[in-house]
């Protein structure tokens, strides 16, 4: 079904507002997936937060322009998913390379983070990027650990001097 020209300014500007706020982008080719399949990624994308849409390229082009991902217009070609990570970078990069994983027909083509566009395989790498509470609590370990070393170095100072006076009063006994 061909969208009018009122349905595509909607498109148009429904995902320039997101690409506006958004961390990271994927765009992955799909051809041979069924729908079931695609159901399945946008559920999961959905519960991780990853606004997935598929889009003419021609929409997807103007709907880029004035973003950090207008890297992206140059290679916009063939069928495309479009996936935005909006809360956490590496939301988008988890989904679609898990999802590709089980699916061999979700092909990679482009990813882009921070207005500069990587290669496909870089998705890994972005992928493994820790969320935004791991990240913290990685901080935090980092952080906590002069202060627990600290602790048990002065707490080891009374513990010598009980162990001591035990194996005092163990000998005195013992003779």
């Amino acid at each position: 079904m061909a969208l009018n020209l009122d349905q595509k300014k909607a498109v148009v500007a429904e995902v320039a507002e997101v690409a506006a706020v958004a961390h990271s982008a994927i765009a992955a080719e799909y051809i041979g997936l069924s729908v079931t399949d695609m159901t399945e990624l946008r559920v999961k994308a959905r519960e991780q937060g990853v606004y997935l849409r598929v889009v003419k390229n021609t929409l997807a082009r103007r709907a880029l322009e004035g973003t950090d991902f207008e890297c992206m217009n140059d290679a916009l070609v063939g069928p495309l998913v479009l996936a935005f990570s909006q809360d956490d970078p590496g939301a988008a990069a988890r989904v679609i390379s898990e999802f590709s994983k089980e699916n061999d027909k979700l092909v990679v083509k482009l990813v882009s983070v921070g207005g500069k566009l990587l290669e496909a395989g870089d998705i890994k790498r972005l992928a493994d990027m820790p969320t935004k509470d791991q990240a913290i609590s990685l901080l935090m370990s980092v952080m906590k650990a002069p202060v627990e070393k600290l602790a048990r170095t002065l707490n080891e100072v009374p513990g010598k001097l009980v162990r001591t006076v035990a194996a005092i009063r163990e000998q005195k006994e013992a003779a």
